[in-house]
């Protein structure tokens, strides 16, 4: 999918899709945590054998009739504390083998938590806008592919919506960049707190986002758009201060199985700028 959406032009401070994909190295760390808890098995597998190898053998030692048929054993009694210190040398070394190799494997076992955190973290923030803290532009191929498989298999309803903020060139040419990434940063806050946890939004592009409607036939989602609207007429008498107003312009389509998620979006995205071409989107 990537390179096939528009790639609307970024004004104001955007991450895009420019960081590298850890996802391999994410994989091979996975892999070496599983070959490390494997190597924590083998051991404690081979300290059960040794355990019963030695048991067998004392047992052997003090019961020959009843392991082997034969008579009992005799030694000579200079030979007996040998016996018996090499016994106990056997099972001080094989214990101190392994209390080491399980050290060994919890050393590295901490450092492969640690370093699958830290890249596990650095794939979030990867796929976060730094200014508006929702998900970024390389984070849509992902959500739009999970989304759609579940619509198809669940057969349930699913519906992209895209926003647009209107006047937003003025708002940077008239107060500057600082000013627009304030709004952008609001915009984001009121979407987020307009859809469900189970939504998705993310910051699509420059002044453009993006809603991921599940579970939503696009009579819902316009009840949705409907309640978004009421919240950014409630954020602009919240901020009757501020030297600009919020305002949006919408537009959805519902995704259909079968159709192209990449259709689906940009029909939306053409009713966004039907509905922003209006008289009531106009300064």
């Amino acid at each position: 999918m990537g390179s096939d959406f528009p790639n609307p032009a970024d004004e104001n401070t955007f991450d895009g899709a420019k960081s590298s994909d850890p996802s391999l190295a994410l994989g091979e760390l996975s892999q070496q945590m599983r070959s490390v808890e494997g190597r924590d098995s083998q051991l404690w597998s081979i300290g059960l054998l040794v355990s019963l190898v030695v048991a067998a053998g004392f047992i052997a030692l003090i019961l020959p009739n009843w392991m082997w048929g034969l008579g009992p054993l005799r030694f000579e009694g200079r030979y007996l504390p040998t016996l018996i210190f090499g016994f106990i040398v056997l099972i001080i070394l094989f214990n101190a083998y392994i209390i080491e190799q399980r050290r060994t494997l919890a050393r590295t076992r901490g450092q492969l938590l640690y370093e699958l955190s830290r890249r596990e973290a650095a794939e979030r923030l990867s796929l976060v806008d730094p200014l508006t803290e929702v998900y970024n532009r390389r984070f849509l191929e992902q959500a739009v592919k999970t989304e759609t498989h579940r619509a198809d298999r669940h057969g349930t309803d699913l519906t992209f919506l895209m926003v647009d903020v209107d006047q937003f060139k003025a708002v940077n040419s008239r107060l500057g960049h600082l000013a627009g990434d304030k709004l952008l940063k609001e915009v984001a806050d009121v979407l987020k707190n307009t859809f469900r946890a189970s939504d998705t939004v993310l910051r699509f592009g420059g002044d453009e986002f993006m809603a991921i409607l599940t579970e939503t036939n696009e009579g819902q989602a316009q009840l949705a758009v409907d309640r978004l609207l009421k919240r950014v007429g409630q954020w602009n008498r919240d901020h009757s201060g501020e030297d600009y107003e919020m305002s949006l312009s919408c537009g959805l389509a519902s995704y259909v199985k079968g159709t192209d998620p990449q259709e689906v979006i940009r029909a939306a995205d053409e009713r966004m700028y039907f509905h922003k071409a209006r008289p009531a989107a106009a300064p």
